[in-house]
């Protein structure tokens, strides 16, 4: 940190965050509003359910192998040359999937939209990490929350409404505009508060990483093909098992590593973060089996498909604010314990009334989720992090934000598989098969909502030792 910068909240860092935040914003506008789109880009496309998916699993496992660079990049680049760098790449993603023909080339203009939002997202936080004072550090992280949050509120239920008068690709050209606004300000606004200094790039620390992820991932959308136990499956998760231990193996031995693993030997710390990858889990597969469902089963078009998650995500969004002002006031137990409470209400709920829930039922008990959601994700980051040293803080950012995106493709990976499963076995009945699986994953979310709470619960009993 340059010690002649001094931390306060004045315009410019306002505008910073905006600009950095509506890029992210953008990034899971287009992830939320794309489920709703499937069925659309699944008949026009000819494709299956698993390979639509890869627009959702694709973009965040580009999302995963980006913000692990973030605290390499966060040291040897400006702020302003890193934000220059993303939301160039994600408007050149944003315009070619506008007006692609082909499924695979919309394949690859998200990996560009992945590459843009994974520079920018870790580069929000560490903006408000580095810049803003410590007593209004929770309030701040509440109102970026704010600014992500309200995306998967816009997200299907604007997905939904412009797919039904529009088409899909109406959804990417009406981001372009706030692209352009997110630039301007950001040109302006966006300061360097942290001395820039090159440091050597750790090339096979992130193969190794590369690996482990891309394995991972594979691993994951395999099952409903080949069967969990089935070799291919078991030699991809073995991969990624071995890779990532390489990975870890060569960080501790090296003195400016790619990510400071050491992070993971605070338990606090590392219990905080699993709980979140749960939390992250749990959000990306509801996003996806919620509107999908109400399509495919029970007939909805694809705007009264996104209205389902509407209230509750925008109920969510507005609570941010509060939520990072509780933690500030009283403490990160109350708000986290709370939340993670309302989210396994939510899943239970889910699962065990689904079938013969009204609309207005199921709106209900997202409701229930997306509050619990925002009482705790902000908080529980800001948790964590408190943990750390301060010269390892950014490495703890860019793990958090690299596992939450890897845990939200895994989240999609999984729950498509259980009910592309369930299709398999009877695809003469499209409706009922995905009822069946959608039936199967709200049940196993439930069981990962109450390992969600115990791993909370964990990270404050270390945390006071």
């Amino acid at each position: 940190m340059n010690s002649t910068y001094e931390r306060k909240i004045d315009t410019k860092l306002i505008l910073s965050i905006i600009a950095t935040g509506i890029m992210s914003f953008a990034g899971i506008v287009v992830e939320t509003a794309m489920n709703v789109t499937f069925p659309a880009l699944m008949h026009e496309f000819s494709v299956s359910t698993s390979s639509v998916q890869w627009i959702t699993t694709g973009y965040l496992l580009i999302l995963a192998l980006i913000i692990p660079i973030s605290s390499y990049l966060k040291k040897n680049y400006s702020n302003k040359t890193l934000f220059t760098t993303a939301i160039t790449m994600f408007i050149i993603g944003t315009v070619l999937a506008a007006f692609t023909p082909y499924f695979s080339l919309l394949l690859f203009s998200r990996i560009l939209q992945g590459i843009g939002t994974g520079i920018a997202l870790p580069l929000m936080f560490n903006i408000i990490l580095e810049q803003v004072p410590g007593k209004q550090l929770g309030f701040i992280i509440g109102i970026a929350s704010l600014i992500t949050a309200m995306a998967p509120a816009v997200g299907p239920s604007a997905g939904g409404f412009l797919v039904s008068l529009y088409g899909w690709r109406m959804i990417f050209i009406a981001l372009l505009p706030f692209l352009i606004f997110s630039f301007c300000i950001g040109i302006y606004s966006i300061k360097q508060a942290a001395d820039i200094k090159s440091t050597k790039f750790a090339i096979i620390d992130y193969i190794f990483m590369s690996i482990s992820f891309v394995s991972f991932i594979f691993a994951t959308t395999l099952p409903a093909k080949y069967g969990w136990l089935s070799i291919p499956v078991c030699s991809l998760l073995l991969i990624s098992i071995l890779t990532i231990a390489l990975f870890c193996y060569n960080s501790l031995k090296q003195a400016d590593p790619l990510l400071q693993v050491k992070a993971f030997t605070i338990p606090a710390f590392s219990c905080s973060l699993i709980s979140i990858l749960h939390l992250q889990f749990i959000c990306l597969a509801l996003g996806f089996l919620l509107p999908n469902y109400a399509q495919l089963t029970r007939g909805e078009q694809a705007f009264y498909a996104g209205i389902i998650l509407l209230p509750g995500c925008t109920l969510g969004a507005l609570l941010a604010p509060v939520s990072g002002k509780m933690l500030d006031c009283f403490g990160a137990f109350l708000p986290i314990s709370i939340g993670n409470i309302l989210m396994m209400i939510s899943c239970f709920l889910f699962a065990f009334f689904y079938a013969d829930a009204s609309y207005t039922a199921l709106i209900c008990f997202y409701i229930f989720f997306a509050a619990g959601q925002s009482a705790t994700v902000g908080n529980l980051i800001a948790y964590s992090l408190k943990h750390l040293p301060e010269k390892i803080k950014s490495d703890g950012n860019a793990i958090i934000n690299t596992l939450q995106q890897l845990a939200g493709a895994a989240g999609t990976a999984v729950i498509t598989s259980v009910v592309a499963s369930a299709q398999l076995a009877s695809p003469d009945n499209l409706a009922n098969s995905t009822a069946v699986g959608t039936g199967t994953a709200l049940h196993i979310l439930s069981v990962i909502s109450v390992t969600m709470l115990c791993f909370s619960l964990l990270a404050f009993k270390f945390g006071k030792k």
